[in-house]
């Protein structure tokens, strides 16, 4: 029996072949976690987990001609250092997955500890339904975090961005109907909640004007309005203090992340504003991440 000749047709690249490609691709054009990203890039395109994504590829499985071509895509698009998240449509932050996009902050993971934070407070509460707000919920995520772990709290939502309000809107829909979301300027929130709220917290725009960011992601495609805080940062945090003084009961909860080097000036303009016991809280990095004080 004769062995037939061998092809001449090019063999195509299997799954694993085709993501330490797409690695190599993104390293060289600066993105942080390479490997990471074209892995979660490939198991968006397949509809996997990357646990079923690493199987795929031991087992040398081939991509549809459909599939690599929306993967190329991808990890053009990635390389050219528009945010990961954009391009699945999702951040994940604590035990959520969040719906994102352009127009709204990405959720980093190092507010997933000013989260904690917040929902350490409010469980301190004695109230059966505590009430809780975050002023400038940009997705929802700090907002979501405290309805979803802290069930028996009532939560209320502050958004005044037309973008960030419409993917905020699609996760709270998603993950707790039951709390409140409100499209309206963080200055006039809720004033019927006057005095009666137990936490009030916050991720507000703190870069100063002239730090512009380093990371690609963060200076084209994050929102400049949930950036930039004024010359020092802190323009809306001076706001946040006088709000958050009408909206807390006596003894209530501010917690307000903010830069590494901002613990300080921070903690002396809430202390000039009256509130008592300021501190900061490092993050896991041990940066400086959230400063905490209580209503008078």
């Amino acid at each position: 029996m004769s062995t037939p000749p061998p092809s001449d047709a090019p063999v195509e690249p299997d799954l694993g072949q085709i993501i330490r490609a797409a690695s190599a691709r993104l390293g060289a054009a600066g993105v942080v976690t390479p490997d990471a990203d074209a892995e979660l890039l490939a198991a968006h395109v397949l509809g996997r987990s990357r646990g079923e994504l690493a199987a795929a590829a031991f087992r040398g499985d081939r991509l549809s001609a459909q599939d690599a071509a929306r993967l190329e895509e991808l990890v053009v698009r990635r390389a050219a250092r528009e945010p990961l998240q954009h391009l699945t449509g999702t951040a994940p932050f604590r035990h959520l997955e969040l719906r994102v996009g352009p127009g709204v902050f990405v959720p980093r993971p190092e507010t997933e500890m000013v989260a904690q934070l917040a929902i350490d407070a409010l469980r301190a509460t004695a109230a059966p339904a505590p009430v809780a707000v975050d002023l400038g919920t940009g997705s929802g995520a700090l907002a979501l975090a405290l309805a979803t772990e802290v069930p028996h709290a009532r939560v209320h939502a502050a958004e005044n961005s037309v973008d960030a309000f419409i993917w905020a809107k699609e996760n709270f829909a998603a993950h707790a109907p039951h709390a409140r979301l409100a499209f309206v300027d963080l200055a006039q929130a809720f004033p019927e909640l006057d005095g009666s709220v137990s936490v009030v917290v916050s991720n507000p725009p703190y870069v100063p004007d002239e730090a512009i960011p380093r990371d690609p992601e963060v200076r084209f495609w994050d929102p400049p309005a949930a950036l930039y805080g004024g010359p020092d940062g802190l323009d809306v945090v001076r706001v946040l203090s006088g709000v958050a003084l009408r909206l807390l009961h006596p003894g209530g909860t501010l917690v307000i992340e903010h830069g590494e080097w901002q613990g300080e000036p921070i903690r002396r303009l809430l202390t000039a504003d009256g509130w008592r016991s300021a501190a900061t809280h490092p993050d896991l990095t041990t940066r400086d991440r959230a400063t905490t004080a209580l209503r008078p």
